[in-house]
């Protein structure tokens, strides 16, 4: 089977990591992939992918199209790639206005599948049709190890408490004020946030073996890709209740969901560094069948039902 992924290439280091990820696991399970990155910056810079788009797909005769994002979808549409399947991000369920009325247009005509990363997201976007496949996490590359080891590695002291918050604090949406916020309520001495943003994927997870806790407190997300990356590290989770988090850490040692009080995410925080166990994690992803491989032969499977 032979698969074109469509995706944006505007980033420093080209596709994102999660696209990335995924294409490199269907690889793994014998898949033909080819990668077409749209370069441009909005939406004219977008559009003018569709002609050089329509002559690759013309030309290398693929089975499958898989867009990734909206826009994306919305060229790959527009060069008449068939079948098409578009996966919507965690930031698509936030589009509004004129670009999501022409995303619905072309959902409901000219893509074949809509993959959604969560059941959250669905309640926001509100489609005809569509499926829930979320990311899955490279266990291979996020594994538990020594967080003493990863403290040597990060120069990180062993007495200190430290709090990973794994995103772009400028993003209005991760809501770093509210992380910053619960510091002052924290009972627990010696506690650091740590902020980890533009570092390679290849280190992240030494961030999330050296860290007593990862803390997200974002408003909105679809899949929390960090999240399950945090699980497989076995690392403690605190979480504002978004996207699919709740249903993937509900019942694990020292992972909880917080409300956005700053005193009552401080509290949850408490529970998991007076504790200082490690969580179990690893284990669920497994379970729920998170994992890269799994992932990528059930989306396997969505490209032979529409071919």
């Amino acid at each position: 089977m032979k698969v074109l992924f469509v995706c944006s290439g505007n980033k420093n280091n080209g596709p994102s990591d999660v696209v990335l990820n995924q294409y490199k696991s269907l690889i793994d399970i014998g898949l033909d992939m080819d990668l077409y990155t749209i370069e441009g910056q909005g939406i004219l810079g977008y559009l003018k992918n569709i002609i050089p788009l329509r002559r690759k797909i013309k030309t290398d005769n693929y089975n499958v199209v898989h867009a990734h994002y909206s826009l994306s979808g919305i060229v790959a549409s527009l060069a008449s790639a068939k079948p098409l399947i578009v996966s919507l991000m965690g930031s698509d369920a936030q589009i509004n206005g004129w670009l999501k009325k022409v995303t619905l247009y072309f959902q409901k005509r000219n893509w074949d599948a809509t993959i959604l990363k969560s059941s959250d997201m669905q309640n926001k976007l509100n489609l005809n049709s569509y499926q829930i496949l979320p990311n899955g996490v490279n266990t291979d590359r996020f594994c538990p190890m020594s967080k003493n080891e990863a403290r040597n590695i990060l120069n990180i002291g062993h007495n200190d408490k430290i709090l990973v918050f794994i995103a772009n604090p400028k993003r209005e949406e991760k809501n770093f004020k509210l992380a910053e916020d619960t510091l002052t309520y924290i009972k627990t001495q010696n506690v650091k946030l740590i902020t980890v943003n533009k570092v390679p994927n290849e280190k992240i997870p030494l961030y999330l073996n050296a860290a007593d806790a990862l803390v997200l407190t974002s408003q909105y997300e679809g899949s929390v890709n960090v999240v399950k990356e945090a699980m497989a590290c076995n690392t403690p989770i605190v979480s504002t209740d978004v996207g699919d988090v709740k249903e993937n850490i509900s019942g694990l040692q020292n992972c909880f969901i917080s409300n956005t009080r700053p005193k009552d995410f401080a509290s949850k925080i408490d529970q998991v560094l007076m504790s200082d166990q490690r969580s179990n994690g690893r284990d669920r992803v497994f379970q729920l069948k998170l994992d890269s491989a799994s992932i990528a032969n059930k989306l396997k499977e969505i490209y032979k039902n529409i071919q």
